[in-house]
């Protein structure tokens, strides 16, 4: 059962994270004349492709709290499954609120990424390594690209290519962590988190 758990936890977490990035890359291609270093990742929520990335990462969201509840009931586990938690709800309101509610589409943005960072920094005690160490320093190079982001430092890679050093280490943590998942065997040490 706890195994069973643990595998519905990653397919949930696989589906919402490759739905998403899949629908970001094709509203990317639909946007016109879009720009990955200086347009935001939310100019996707205006215009004409806001139905394909509002409920995408509408989506994301419910499949990251649904994943919460299945990684508290395997591992007993409290801050990842919190952590995800607001993470899902962060990105369900990203999708309510797009760009055109600018106060509250930058708070849900910066609970998401925040967040988001953070889980994978503490999935680390859900895993082994290399896994784990993996989780960390997506997470960290995430909060790191916030930070920068927030002072205004894009590095030259323009507004919309620092907010892709946020988002993409934490997607790319949740793919590979859905895969650690949904591989999860009885043998594997089981951490608290």
């Amino acid at each position: 059962m706890k195994c069973d758990n643990i595998k519905v936890a990653g397919t949930l977490l696989f589906v919402g994270s490759i739905q998403f990035l899949l629908c970001m890359i094709i509203a990317e291609t639909l946007y016109p004349n879009y720009s990955a270093s200086d347009n935001y990742i939310s100019d996707l929520g205006v215009g004409t492709t806001s139905l394909i990335f509002n409920s995408s990462v509408f989506l994301l969201g419910v499949t990251a709290l649904a994943s919460a509840y299945f990684i508290q009931h395997a591992f007993n586990s409290k801050i990842v499954p919190v952590l995800l938690i607001l993470t899902g709800i962060g990105a369900m309101g990203v999708g309510l609120f797009p760009e055109t509610f600018p106060e509250i589409h930058s708070i849900a943005s910066l609970i998401t990424f925040t967040f988001g960072g953070l889980a994978a920094i503490m999935s680390h005690k859900l895993g082994k390594p290399p896994f784990s160490y993996f989780s960390v320093l997506l997470g960290a190079f995430s909060l790191v690209a916030l930070a920068l982001f927030i002072t205004d430092i894009h590095l030259g890679l323009g507004k919309g290519g620092m907010e892709r050093m946020i988002a993409y280490p934490t997607l790319l943590w949740a793919v590979s962590f859905s895969g650690y998942l949904s591989s999860y065997s009885p043998t594997q040490s089981q951490h608290k988190a």
